[in-house]
């Protein structure tokens, strides 16, 4: 009968050792395959890896969304960041950044803090690049003096008008 070596024993000594992990966190990421067509609206709250097609919208506020070479997306795209690989048609809004690379194709407006697009990568439609405090304050003045300065425009306009 075999018996283990004194170096093997020591190996398996330990019952809450791993052997071969590495301390990390797990990153859960979904999966449209090549084959699945998905027509509606795509939410959650874990990263997405697109390479099938989309119709509808996608909504992954905190997360990531990863549109795969061989990916199709017809649909607004909401995301904390999205990295496109193939072809998308729709606006795009993110919080963190977008990623459009050599391969990648996008029709539609953008709402990003940062973006990076490769050579070779097509991109039509406008791009609005925000700071990091605005998204919190989308629509609203950043200070008191902001909104008066808004406001007078607007005083002068009427009184021009009356």
């Amino acid at each position: 009968m075999l018996q283990p070596s004194d170096s093997q024993k020591s190996q398996f000594s330990n019952p809450n050792q791993t052997p071969g992990r590495a301390v990390s966190v797990p990153v859960e990421q979904a999966t449209i395959g090549r084959s699945l067509v998905i027509k509606g609206e795509v939410s959650g709250s874990e990263s997405l890896y697109v390479d099938g097609k989309i119709e509808g919208t996608v909504n992954l506020g905190d997360s990531r969304v990863t549109i795969g070479r061989n990916g199709s997306v017809a649909a607004n795209i909401t995301a904390r960041e999205v990295v496109i690989l193939g072809k998308v048609q729709g606006n795009i809004q993110c919080s963190d950044r977008l990623d459009i690379r050599s391969e990648g194709a996008l029709t539609g407006d953008v709402i990003t803090q940062r973006i990076s697009v490769e050579d070779g990568a097509i991109l039509k439609g406008s791009v609005q690049v925000r700071a990091a405090d605005q998204k919190h304050a989308q629509g609203k003045p950043a200070s008191a003096e902001a909104a008066k300065a808004a406001e007078q425009p607007k005083a002068a306009a009427a009184a021009a008008g009356a």
